[in-house]
């Protein structure tokens, strides 16, 4: 059995949640840039973790998990990003810092929340600084 995965172009996925997520994200790209942040990457991957979008304004750096919902019977945004969830963002960031950041960078994490309505028009919340990690990994 090959342990590589083949490469699928987006225009071919079939499954309507990861194309729900995509277009999520497209979503925040473009209501974060137009509030001044532009985008240092777009899911940095490390192994089977990606970070959906990472954002810098200034010498704040903002790692983003973006959820798109369709409804809140789930939960909110920031509820369903578990502890698990953000130490495994936080370690995907740890690597990105290594390589990629400055040396007065700030560091924080975020949550875009995009609520997708019937009428096509989404509903965009950014909620900066969402969570905050203690320990090892913590030090940001």
């Amino acid at each position: 059995m090959s342990r590589t995965r083949r490469f699928i172009p987006t225009a071919e996925w079939e499954d309507q949640r990861q194309l729900l997520g995509l277009r999520g994200e497209q979503i925040a790209i473009a209501f974060l840039t137009s509030c001044g942040w532009s985008v240092e990457a777009h899911r940095f991957r490390l192994g089977r973790h990606d970070l959906d979008l990472i954002i810098r304004k200034g010498s704040t750096v903002a790692f983003v998990e973006v959820k798109t919902r369709r409804s809140s019977t789930c939960g909110t945004a920031v509820e369903s990003v578990s502890r698990r969830k953000q130490r495994d963002i936080a370690r995907v960031a740890s690597v990105w810092i290594l390589r990629q950041g400055r040396p007065n960078d700030e560091y924080r994490f975020d949550v875009v929340a995009i609520q997708d309505t019937a009428g096509g028009r989404p509903v965009v919340e950014h909620i900066p600084d969402a969570w905050r990690l203690s320990g090892p990994l913590g030090s940001f």
